[in-house]
């Protein structure tokens, strides 16, 4: 990786200022309180932190596309669904490609509840849901869209 420095390395996609900014502003400091400690206007800053922003944004919809390539299938979960339905699906679409998996109804059930709780409402499905499953097995719930 030629020409590319330790700092962009160290952070990934971030440059080290837009981790800089992102880590103070997590901290709480406004705009302006960051501008004077890193010696730059305020505009500056919500530059960077905007760049920094839509830097994380890719990266996440990268990852996604690259764990939907690896998934042996995709279950999309219509809203409407009744929650208690939703492990079967998940089961009987890892029985349709020959995969074992590695969670149970009460895991996949849980799954949902935590990792897509925006997309639920009471006992149903209110936004599509996705569910990838690996060939290993493993079970994965991307949240809502």
């Amino acid at each position: 990786m030629q020409g590319v420095s330790m700092a962009r390395r160290k952070y990934g996609l971030l440059t080290e200022e837009q981790y800089e900014v992102l880590k103070l502003r997590i901290q709480g400091l406004t705009q302006k309180k960051i501008a004077e400690i890193l010696k730059t206007s305020r505009e500056n800053v919500a530059v960077v932190e905007r760049r920094a922003k839509r830097n994380i944004r890719l990266a996440e919809e990268t990852l996604k596309a690259y764990k939907e390539l690896l998934a042996i299938t995709k279950v999309e979960i219509k809203e409407g669904t009744h929650l208690v339905d939703v492990p079967r699906i998940v089961i009987n679409a890892a029985d349709k490609v020959g995969v074992k998996l590695k969670a149970n109804f009460t895991r996949i059930y849980d799954e949902i509840r935590f990792k897509a709780g925006e997309c639920v409402k009471g006992t149903h499905v209110v936004k599509p849901i996705v569910i990838l499953i690996y060939k290993n097995g493993d079970v994965e719930v991307l949240k809502c869209y």
